[in-house]
Order: structure tokens, then C-alpha cells, then sequence
């Protein structure tokens, strides 16, 4: 029997494409979320970088400011992650400048795509100048 459409007969076809190319936009589209999750919880862990060591900047010695540190980087967080290290570096004198680097072990079924075990490490670091005109330490 002749086709009187004019249509080629491959009917059907569009169907079993549609459902071929679904699993891979939808997998995308997770990639992407998961993504979107991962900057999101960088600069959550960057902003308790800059909050860290601004607090250790206010402190008048190096084992309070690296208290200071670690207790601010920790509420910044709100409890979600906890940091395994704060880290505070640089000349603790008036004038000179500190360093913080923070390393945070965050699940991976936080970011997005969910069922897959394991953690990343997001890792940032800030500095801040101290006031010249304050004292530090033991200087009178």
C-alpha cells in the first residue's frame, strides 16, 4: 500500500530519541546544580575565612587570635561543616599582617547530587593588616 501523506514512515522515531536523550538532561542538569552548590559552599567557606581573620586581627596575641580564629570560622559556618584546620600564619606586630587558611571536609550529598558518599575539601585563605597604633603581645 502506497503512503498517501507523503510522510517517509518513520513514525515512532522521535519517541525512542525523546526517551534516549532524557537520562543525559537530566544528568546534566545535576551536574549543574551540584555545581552551582559547590561555588555556593566555597564562598560560605571563604566569607568564614575573611570573618576568622578579621576576629584574630582584634586579638592582642597569637594564641587568642588563633582562638579567635577558629571559634569565628566555626559559628560563621553555623555548625553545618566543621573545619578541620584554621591555620593562622604572619607577623603578629603592630603594622604587620596575618594570614587564616581554612580547610572544611563537606559531604558531597550536600552539594547537590544526591546519593554519592564521600566528602570534598574546600579550602580559602584571607589576610588582614593589624593597626599600627596598638599594642600587641607584651609591648608596653
Amino acid at each position: 500500500m502506497r503512503n498517501l501523506r507523503g510522510t517517509s514512515g518513520d513514525t515512532g522515531a522521535m519517541s525512542v530519541e525523546i526517551v534516549l536523550i532524557t537520562p543525559v538532561l537530566v544528568a546534566f542538569m545535576l551536574l549543574v546544580v551540584a555545581f552551582g552548590r559547590y561555588v555556593a559552599v566555597r564562598g560560605d567557606v571563604e566569607a568564614a575565612s575573611r570573618d576568622a581573620v578579621r576576629a584574630a586581627s582584634l586579638e592582642r596575641d597569637q594564641g587568642s587570635a588563633a582562638a579567635a580564629a577558629a571559634r569565628t570560622a566555626n559559628a560563621s559556618l553555623g555548625g553545618r561543616w566543621v573545619c578541620e584546620t584554621v591555620g593562622l600564619s604572619g607577623d603578629f606586630v603592630a603594622g604587620g599582617t596575618i594570614e587564616t587558611e581554612l580547610s572544611c571536609r563537606v559531604p558531597v550529598d550536600d552539594l547537590g547530587l544526591l546519593g554519592l558518599p564521600g566528602s570534598v575539601s574546600v579550602r580559602a585563605s584571607s589576610s588582614a593588616p593589624l593597626d599600627i597604633y596598638r599594642r600587641t603581645g607584651g609591648n608596653p
